[in-house]
């Protein structure tokens, strides 16, 4: 769609929130008042109220009904049937606003009411959004982090800017992309309601089949509990001191089998404390190690800093993941426990000087820092930033590492803010039309690519492309069996030393910081 397509047609938002946050939005205007580009006006349509933002010739409808804490689902169904039918005249969407970050009961309430009276299908049409003034929640919980993947990640924070709402229309032209530039349509609605009708009457049916079953089942419990006590009755009459000989029999079969069963026991457990004892947390099959490789200034850092923290569910405020990494100068070995296993991640320096001689000392260290591996080698690039180092990095690695280091190779594209200059572009499309060398490089590398956004906004985005990156690592390790990089140049032995050395170094770098603090 065309940039004057865009700014033609009307976008309108069904608003799910509480009252407190829509007046957040609200306070927005006093902010927004001296944007030239930027314009919110409020009105009324009927019963819901209506907030309509001009953002550089675009025009988008927040259309909002206040929906109480006692109201009930049918209540709150109402409501937001209310704004989307109000909907005539342009391309209808959903809005869910939260505060600071936190999924509470009530929004949870209005996602499952959107979903029940709206359809699966509505999901695909709705944008989170956390307005922030004040205490904001460090993680995000489990709900929220579901309800983000099932909308592909379509999250923003907005503090006391009305500028930031221009990540609003970002969101929304991807989402419309994505899922149809009609959004939720009334053939939509229609459908929901008739699976909906549909599953109902589904459901009655299941019950009445069931309570038939039930009834069947008890009829013939009945019927066996009267066959088992007439077939005792006829046996009492056979004789009293028989029927004590085979009770006498059967409580003494029973107890050898208790015993037997008891010894069974004794044993299992006594071989499971023994794997226990046995088992240490270095078991190296439940490891996997990648080593981070590329020019300085390539992001390698802010990489591996954003892999840890989204491969162990953490986020962290904007205002500590701005400040841009040191710049690296020797190996360094970082942990995260990751889908059942411990993940290594190493970051590096230049592994060669601007002659390209190869720097011996920094290629061990991050050898021993990866063991038990490497499994994988993550070459990181900045998106808009090729240059002549760059063409010539996969000749220095093969020549440190090996002619088959490709074959162990995943190539990371980090995007920044900065290299969003002229709007979003698919990863795809940007490797298309990439320099020849760069294309050539990610086909000697199995054409492995992805894709990793280090942004001031819209940072939830990260959670799909570091899960999309970490199974493609899973991916390339499986297709090698498991095994790790062979490293023919330097013995095994050798690296272990020198991992151990490093450690020591670093044990006595600390003691000797703590001894300068207490002096």
């Amino acid at each position: 769609m065309s940039h004057n397509g865009k700014a033609n047609m009307r976008h309108m938002m069904v608003v799910m929130s509480t009252m407190e946050q829509w007046s957040s939005v609200k306070s927005l205007q006093q902010h927004g008042s001296g944007e030239k580009h930027l314009r919110l006006a409020f009105s009324s349509l009927g019963p819901n109220q209506v907030c309509d933002l001009t953002l550089d010739g675009r025009l988008v409808s927040l259309i909002y009904a206040e929906l109480k804490q006692d109201m009930t689902e049918e209540g709150i169904s109402r409501a937001i049937d209310g704004c989307f039918k109000s909907c005539t005249d342009g391309v209808s969407t959903f809005l869910l606003l939260i505060q600071g970050g936190r999924y509470t009961k009530r929004e949870r309430r209005m996602v499952e009411t959107l979903q029940a009276h709206f359809g699966a299908e509505a999901l695909k049409y709705l944008v989170v959004i956390s307005l922030e003034d004040g205490k904001v929640a460090d993680t995000l919980d489990d709900a929220l982090l579901e309800l983000l993947n099932t909308c592909d990640g379509r999250y923003c924070r907005i503090t006391s800017s009305a500028a930031e709402l221009g990540a609003l229309l970002k969101m929304l032209d991807r989402m419309l992309a994505e899922n149809g530039t009609a959004g939720y349509t009334e053939a939509m609605l229609t459908e929901a309601k008739n699976k909906s009708t549909e599953d109902s009457a589904m459901q009655i049916l299941k019950q009445k089949v069931q309570e038939v079953e039930e009834q069947e089942w008890a009829s013939k419990q009945q019927m066996q509990q009267q066959e088992v006590r007439r077939a005792k009755e006829m046996e009492e009459l056979k004789g009293r001191h028989a029927e004590e000989r085979k009770k006498e029999a059967a409580e003494k079969k029973q107890y050898e089998t208790k015993r037997e069963s008891l010894e069974e026991a004794v044993m299992s457990h006594r071989a499971m404390l023994q794997l226990q004892m046995s088992a240490t947390d270095d078991d190296d099959t439940k490891k996997m190690s990648v080593i981070l490789l590329g020019l300085s200034g390539s992001g390698k850092s802010s990489a591996l800093n954003l892999i840890l923290e989204r491969a162990g569910n953490q986020y962290k405020s904007m205002q500590s993941s701005h400040e841009p990494p040191q710049p690296t100068l020797f190996c360094e070995r970082k942990e995260v426990f990751a889908a059942g296993r411990r993940l290594i991640l190493v970051d590096t320096p230049e592994l060669w000087d601007e002659d390209g001689a190869e720097n011996l000392e920094l290629v061990k260290d991050c050898l021993a820092l990866s063991l038990p591996g490497p499994h994988v080698f993550l070459l990181v690039l900045q998106v808009e930033r090729f240059t002549q180092g760059e063409c010539e990095m996969l000749g220095h690695l093969q020549r440190i590492f090996g002619r088959d280091f490709a074959e162990h190779a995943v190539v990371l594209l980090v995007r920044f803010d900065r290299n969003q200059r002229s709007g979003p572009q698919g990863i795809n499309d940007y490797v298309a039309g990439a320099h020849a060398t760069l294309r050539d490089l990610i086909r000697k590398c199995g054409s492995r690519f992805y894709e990793l956004h280090v942004t001031k906004s819209q940072n939830a985005l990260s959670y799909p492309q570091v899960r999309d990156l970490l199974s493609g690592i899973n991916k390339l390790v499986a297709s090698h069996g498991g095994r790790s990089f062979s490293t023919r140049r330097f013995p095994v032995q050798e690296l272990q030393e020198r991992k151990k050395g490093i450690g020591q170094r670093k044990e006595g770098a600390l003691e000797g910081h703590y001894l300068l603090r207490d002096a």
